[in-house]
């Protein structure tokens, strides 16, 4: 049975002792809500089903996530944790006083129209819910914090955009290899080709080592990736062209195997080279639009499956996980459709 009583500060506390299980109580402004908690949790005790809720009535979003940030984010890889990083941020500013056990579906369903009525787009939206999505999985399962059940789970997430298909069109390809070429430093330019043959990620190639890149056997080997997973790229004969032009590239730091190495920072490390502001550079020379770095990768892959590559072939090489991704990359020319039917 439970015990009602009333505090020294006029508040009423409920107080629930049952065989097999520890006592159990909480403390409200008003008897009847003592009363009604009392008589819930005394149900749940004899269904079997109660959970204390204790601890995740006083965590804030705030504090879970900075335990989270401090405890889960750490392992993941570096660009992810620079990204939950600022995403938890914002998480923060708009609900970081809610405790966990306050947050509910309508309360993230209303932070999701909040951002989709800011503009932000419908992946940075869902990256975010999957942040907190995130949070409360390791909560329930790890940190066992009596949470009963996951509420951004139930929340509608927002569509997610089209993939890009940025094609390079008319001599684009040459313009932007011309205006690469013009930097002092050959890197840029090298780097722009590698991205054209080989499909390879923006990170992928600058962290590239000099132990990955096998020209007799023209492959390149990449231990880690995006996807977590080894994969070897095999060269065409362009790329290993232009990575027989770095390996032979005479400037090279003794004190670090990187392929496209940065200038050692405060700490004395070097860091992989940085293109960013010189592929914005090289664009506006080109009087290039509309292009990032990463539709170099979709170039590459949609020329792969033009040659004729099977789609199997084709994820081999790039590292896509499943065919339905694979698809977003490869648009084919409507010009090439048609000489191939022509003989129908």
């Amino acid at each position: 049975m439970a015990t009602i009583t009333k505090t020294n500060s006029g508040k009423w506390r409920a107080i629930i002792r049952r065989q097999g299980w520890p006592k159990v109580s909480k403390t409200f402004r008003v008897k009847r809500d003592a009363e009604n908690w009392a008589r819930t949790t005394e149900d749940e005790i004899i269904r079997g089903i109660f959970v204390p809720r204790s601890r995740s009535e006083k965590l804030t979003l705030n504090q879970a996530l900075n335990r989270y940030l401090k405890e889960v984010t750490p392992t993941k890889k570096p660009k992810t944790q620079s990204s939950e990083h600022f995403r938890a941020k914002k998480l923060k500013e708009e609900l970081g006083s809610y405790s966990l056990a306050a947050l509910n579906t309508e309360i993230i369903a209303r932070y999701r129209d909040k951002r989709i009525e800011e503009g932000k787009s419908a992946t940075t939206i869902r990256l975010e819910l999957a942040l907190l999505s995130h949070l409360f999985t390791v909560a329930i399962q790890e940190w066992r914090l009596g949470l009963i059940a996951n509420p951004v789970l139930n929340v509608r997430k927002p569509s997610p955009a089209e993939g890009r298909n940025r094609r390079l069109i008319g001599d684009e390809e040459d313009r932007l290899l011309e205006a690469c070429d013009q930097h002092s430093n050959p890197f840029l330019g090298w780097i722009v080709r590698i991205a054209l043959y080989t499909a390879m990620r923006h990170g992928e190639i600058i962290s590239l080592k000099r132990n990955q890149v096998n020209l007799e056997r023209s492959t390149v080997f990449l231990p880690d990736t995006k996807n977590n997973e080894v994969r070897t790229v095999p060269l065409t004969n362009k790329a290993k062209e232009v990575f027989r032009q770095v390996m032979d590239h005479p400037v090279r730091p003794i004190d670090s195997d990187l392929l496209f190495f940065g200038e050692p920072g405060r700490d004395g490390k070097r860091r992989p080279y940085t293109i960013n502001r010189l592929w914005a550079e090289a664009l506006q020379r080109a009087e290039i639009e509309n292009l990032r770095f990463h539709d170099l990768r979709h170039e590459a892959t949609s020329r792969f499956v033009e040659a004729g590559l099977s789609d199997q072939e084709v994820a081999s090489i790039t590292g896509h996980k499943s065919m339905q991704m694979l698809k977003r990359y490869t648009h084919i020319r409507t010009e090439n459709l048609i000489s191939k039917i022509q003989a129908i």
